[in-house]
C-alpha cells in the first residue's frame, strides 16, 4: 500500500475520531438547555439514520447498483450488533449527565482492557506481555486522568456505573462491528447498525420521556449530534482503518480522548488538573503500545 493511501487513512481516521471526542461536549450543552436524555439520542439517530440513508442512496446511483446488496442474515447480524450501539450511546449519555465530561471519555476508553478480557474469555487463550502491560498503564492512567486520588469532591456513583457500562456495550459494539458482514459496503452496515441501535434508543426514550417530548431539540442539536456521533464518525473511521490497518488506525482514533477533554475544558469550563492531563497521555501511551508491532532482534 503506498503512503499516500496510508496517510489519507490517517487523515480519515483522525478526523473521524476528532469528531466523535466533540459529541459528550454538544451533549452536556444540550443538557444545559434542558433537553432530556431521551430527546438527545432520539434526534441524533433519528436525523443519523436519514442522513446515511441519503447516503446510500447517492453511493447506489453513482454505482449504478453494482454494489453487493446486504443479505437478510447481514442485515440481521448487523442491526443485532447496532443495538449495542444504540446502549453505548445511552449509557455514555447518561454518564456525562452526572459526572464531567472530561470524566466520561477516560471511562469510556476503559474498553482497552475490556477488549484484551473479551477476547481472552473467546479465545480462550492468556494475552501477551505487551497488552498485559498496556492495560497496566491504562488502569494507572486512569487513576489519575479521573483524579480519584485527590478528588475533594467524590464523583457520582451513577455516573461511573453508566460510563462503565457504556464501556462494556462500546467494546462489544467493536469486537462485533469488525467481524459482521465486512464484505458489503461501509454506508450498508452503519445504516443497519443505526436502525439495530435506533429499536433500543426509541425503546429507551418511551419508557423514560415523562414530560412531553420538545421537537426543537431537532433543529437546536439534533443535526450536530447525528453528524458528529452518527454519520461523520463511522463513515470516514470504515473508510480510512482498511488503509491505516488496525494498529496504526487504534492509535490514531486515540485522538477521541484530547479531543473531548480539551472541547470540555474550553467549552464546559471544566477544570482539567496537570496529573489528569498525565493520566490521558499514558492512556494514549497505553493504546500505542498495544498496537505497535516489536521487532525482535535475533542473536
Amino acid at each position: 500500500m503506498s503512503n499516500n493511501n496510508v496517510l489519507k487513512g490517517v487523515f480519515l481516521v483522525a478526523f473521524g475520531a476528532t469528531s466523535y471526542g466533540m459529541l459528550a461536549t454538544f451533549v452536556k450543552m444540550a443538557y444545559n438547555e434542558g433537553y432530556t436524555t431521551a430527546e438527545v439520542t432520539t434526534s441524533q439517530f433519528v436525523l443519523g439514520i436519514i442522513g446515511i440513508l441519503l447516503i446510500n442512496l447517492f453511493q447506489k446511483t453513482k454505482n449504478k447498483n453494482t454494489a453487493l446488496k446486504a443479505s437478510k442474515q447481514n442485515i440481521f447480524q448487523l442491526m443485532l450488533a447496532g443495538t449495542s450501539l444504540g446502549m453505548t450511546s445511552i449509557f455514555y449519555y447518561l454518564a456525562v449527565k452526572y459526572i464531567p465530561v472530561s470524566i466520561g471519555i477516560v471511562l469510556l476508553m476503559q474498553t482497552v482492557w475490556m477488549g484484551v478480557l473479551l477476547e481472552m474469555i473467546l479465545e480462550k487463550k492468556l494475552p501477551s506481555t505487551q497488552k498485559v502491560v498496556s492495560v497496566i498503564i491504562v488502569l494507572f492512567g486512569t487513576v489519575l486522568a479521573t483524579n480519584l486520588i485527590q478528588n475533594e469532591i467524590p464523583l457520582d456513583w451513577h455516573g461511573i456505573m453508566w460510563g462503565m457500562l457504556a464501556a462494556a456495550s462500546f467494546t462489544t459494539t467493536m469486537f462485533t462491528a469488525n467481524r459482521v458482514a465486512t464484505n458489503i459496503s461501509s454506508a450498508q452496515r452503519s445504516l443497519y447498525m443505526l436502525l439495530g441501535g435506533a429499536i433500543i434508543v426509541f425503546s429507551f426514550s418511551i419508557a423514560t420521556q415523562v414530560t412531553p417530548f420538545n421537537f426543537d431539540i431537532f433543529l437546536k442539536w439534533g443535526i450536530i449530534l447525528a453528524l458528529f456521533g452518527t454519520i461523520i464518525p463511522p463513515m470516514l473511521m470504515n473508510a480510512g482503518f482498511p488503509l491505516t490497518g488496525i494498529g496504526l488506525g487504534s492509535i490514531v482514533s486515540a485522538l477521541e480522548l484530547p479531543v473531548s477533554v480539551t472541547m470540555a475544558f474550553v467549552l464546559l469550563n471544566e477544570d482539567v488538573k496537570p496529573f489528569q492531563w498525565l493520566g490521558i497521555v499514558l492512556i494514549i501511551i497505553a493504546i500505542v503500545i498495544m498496537n505497535v508491532k516489536f521487532k525482535r532482534k535475533l542473536l
